[in-house]
């Protein structure tokens, strides 16, 4: 993706969204976490929100973010990263000259029914941890928490043998991988985490299941959607 239009509106899909923007810094190992804020209507630029404490250091930085279904990839570069007057976490970028789209989900996302709670437990370290569904498919979950209960799940984080409750009666146990963690902030709960992860080592029993769930639920949609 090269033109400088569709760049202005993947992005401001993104923004409007608030997908979590995973950034790489070709300097440092860890991950730098964030959101895209606002696009500027006429000229090529966007404002980045960092997430609380995180630091963008000089240099080279690749940026992915899940747009839709398709994974969007692309790199700036800078030796300042130049924030705006006074607020810190928010700077100011101009667009990349090209995006990437690349590795589209193979499978649905669908959210879970309101009004049903349906819950991830397992252990950590030997701490206990109970978090709610709120969307899941054949390729992972989302689960939500307090920041609070959230404490260790951090990216690339492994969890084995989660009991995952996916409506009434419908139990399964699977490993996980957490590949997103952004904050957001709910009007009726607050502050909250956001964990997206994927299945790891399922069986063909499992995945089966999956997609007998998804069906089941996918249809509910329809029905009373």
């Amino acid at each position: 993706m090269t033109d400088e239009h569709d760049i202005g509106d993947a992005l401001t899909l993104l923004a409007e969204s608030g997908e979590a923007v995973s950034i790489y810094p070709s300097s440092a190992t860890n991950v730098v976490m964030a959101r895209i804020k606002s696009v500027d209507p006429k000229d090529p630029y966007f404002v980045l929100e960092l997430n609380e404490g995180e630091f963008l250091p000089p240099g080279e930085a690749t940026f992915v973010a899940w747009l839709r279904s398709a994974k969007l990839q692309f790199k700036l570069s800078s030796e300042t990263w130049a924030s705006l007057p006074e607020q810190p976490t928010l700077l100011n970028l101009e667009f990349p000259l090209k995006c990437q789209v690349l590795n589209r989900r193979s499978s649905v996302r669908l959210e879970t029914p309101l009004g049903v709670y349906y819950m991830a437990s397992f252990v950590l370290n030997g701490k206990p941890y109970e978090l709610q569904l709120y969307d899941f498919s054949a390729g992972g979950v989302g689960m939500r928490a307090a920041p609070r209960d959230a404490v260790g799940l951090h990216v690339g984080r492994k969890l084995q043998r989660v009991r995952l409750e996916l409506g009434p009666e419908s139990v399964m146990i699977a490993d996980l991988e957490v590949r997103l963690s952004r904050t957001f902030r709910s009007f009726l709960l607050g502050e909250q985490v956001q964990i997206g992860c994927r299945f790891t080592n399922l069986s063909p029993a499992m995945e089966e299941e999956l997609k007998r769930l998804l069906d089941k639920l996918n249809a509910g949609k329809q029905r009373f959607g």
